[in-house]
């Protein structure tokens, strides 16, 4: 049976970690998002964004809302200030490394949104409170998860859901473990290894589009939960190359596909 997604959850506060190729695209979709409920008087939650890194030269085109001018600033300071003065919000910033202990709400009214390109920051990011958004991709394809729980054994005992609904997901560390482990220097050539998003495109080995799909989608997941529409997928693959999407559904079989043994 196919069920909905229901975390039952009050956002307060949507924290988006990264914002950088993926990070600042997504930015802006979410606070267009929140723009738009601030209009029709809705319930509105804060943002805030999390990224110590600064604006570089090869960011100018390649990462969204960055300009000459702003080379040496910080980035989450960038896009909070672009989005604040466009937009009239009130988008907070943090310019330093994303720590789970001070940059999480410990009652799990938080959403996170993940746009990291690294283990370390995936692995702080995963034992962090509330619903996760994760975003992540290669040279031209990637994929869009959300989830609730890092616990396998909680999972399990919901696999069935409840009427319909599941009030738990895996987030993305339990449905690909590999994620939160350093990258095997084997799947890159070496010119590329530790490379962040715009060295990538630099050097031909990423698409130019694909941080902004990612985003999109992303985006897509954001709109739904804080509108309550029905979530029925809980994994999201895109690719550029077959200019395509496939979604899992909320379902048993999908997410035992997925799911690691029990502990």
């Amino acid at each position: 049976m196919n069920g909905i997604f229901d975390p039952n959850t009050h956002i307060k506060t949507i924290t988006l970690v990264g914002v950088g190729g993926t990070g600042a695209s997504t930015a802006r979709i979410v606070a267009r998002i929140l723009y738009d409920m601030q209009r029709a008087r809705q319930h509105t939650p804060s943002l805030v964004l999390i990224d110590p890194d600064r604006v570089e030269e090869k960011n100018i085109g390649r990462q969204a809302l960055f300009a000459p001018a702003d080379i040496g600033q910080f980035k989450a300071e960038c896009v909070a200030r672009r989005l604040n003065a466009a937009l009239g919000l009130d988008i907070g910033w943090i310019a330093e490394p994303v720590d789970p202990e001070r940059h999480a709400d410990r009652f799990g009214s938080t959403l996170v949104i993940s746009c990291v390109d690294n283990h370390e920051a995936r692995r702080a990011v995963h034992r962090m409170k509330g619903v996760l958004i994760s975003g992540g991709n290669h040279a031209d394809a990637g994929q869009i998860c959300i989830g609730n729980v890092d616990d396998v054994d909680l999972m399990r005992r919901f696999i069935d859901g409840r009427d319909g609904k599941y009030p738990y997901l895996p987030k993305e560390g339990l449905l690909f473990p590999a994620l939160l482990e350093p990258e095997p220097p084997s799947e890159r050539p070496l010119a590329v290894l530790g490379a962040s998003c715009a060295d990538l495109v630099d050097a031909g080995y990423q698409h130019l589009l694909i941080n902004d799909w990612i985003a999109t989608v992303i985006g897509t997941y954001v709109y739904k939960l804080l509108h309550r529409q029905p979530i029925r997928t809980f994994v999201t693959f895109v690719s550029l190359d077959g200019i395509s999407s496939r979604s899992l559904i909320v379902c048993k079989d999908e997410l035992l596909a997925y799911l690691p043994e029990q502990t």
